[in-house]
């Protein structure tokens, strides 16, 4: 009778090792985890628990039709897209390890025929900007961008800005290989928010907003398409706290938004 049940205990307990194993996907990395049923994310040699709020899933999101939204004023903008389009949250905390501070980010996009239009809204500790040259180090500052895939082929393209409208913007086929945008370029994107374009240095809970309008030309389009593959970011390199927040999730071991291969999806309705 008690080699039956020892039996039976042994045979349990392989089950429930199998079990563990088929979840996470490694018998060692989940030894001390398997019970809170939080599954392993590979990144490279490295694994961290995913949690219920920490999806590593690719995302998608539909971004509405707006006639013509391109030709409203900037008051009009910010009303129509407050007013019609629902906030979705940047809120993928990338390398929380590192860098644990968290800004509170949500944006707001739209499309017309000819454009884009994005408006990220944000609430942070500390805001500052000191780029004032396009395509100077905007990535420092208080910054936001905008990803996206080339519809055309291979490669993507990056709109960064900081929170006083200085932007920087490529076509990239790598990370190293890119061709920034002319001046002729980059004029065609319409910036307009919270702050003038001048430097500023703000400590405390300060919220700004930012929006853009993005003509579809610019990434080698003549009208709208039916979806594009897409990253949103908030970012701040040299701010008080640094922090990499994304709306797709990111699943590198270090800091890296040059990583199309994790864009989301973005249905143009």
């Amino acid at each position: 009778m008690k080699r039956s049940f020892l039996a039976l205990v042994l045979v349990i307990a392989a089950i429930i090792s199998v079990v563990c194993v088929f979840q996470c996907g490694d018998k060692n990395s989940c030894d001390e985890g398997c019970a809170s049923q939080d599954k392993c994310v590979n990144l490279g040699n490295d694994k961290t628990p995913a949690t219920m709020n920490q999806s590593t899933a690719k995302k998608s999101l539909e971004a509405p039709f707006i006639r013509n939204v391109e030709q409203l004023s900037n008051d009009e903008i910010r009303a129509v897209l407050n007013d019609k389009v629902k906030p979705i949250a940047i809120d993928y905390h990338n390398w929380s390890d590192k860098f644990p501070y968290a800004p509170k980010v949500e944006f707001r996009i739209a499309h017309s025929d000819d454009a884009i239009v994005i408006m990220f809204d944000v609430e942070e500790e500390h805001v500052k900007a000191i780029a004032m040259e396009n395509h100077g180090r905007v990535w420092e500052d208080s910054c936001v961008e905008f990803f996206v895939g080339n519809p055309n082929g291979e490669g993507y393209f990056n709109f960064e800005i900081n929170c006083i409208g200085t932007i920087l913007a490529s076509a990239h086929k790598t990370r190293a290989e890119s061709k920034p945008f002319t001046a002729e370029q980059l004029a065609k994107v319409r910036r307009f928010g919270t702050f003038k374009h001048e430097a500023i240095d703000i400590k405390g809970q300060t919220k700004w907003w930012l929006a853009e309008v993005i003509p579809f030309e610019l990434i080698g389009l003549e009208k709208a398409p039916k979806s594009l593959k897409a990253n949103f970011y908030k970012c701040g390199d040299k701010l008080d706290k640094a922090h990499y927040m994304s709306w797709s999730p990111i699943t590198l071991p270090e800091p890296n938004f040059h990583c199309p291969e994790f864009f989301g999806n973005v249905e143009l309705m």
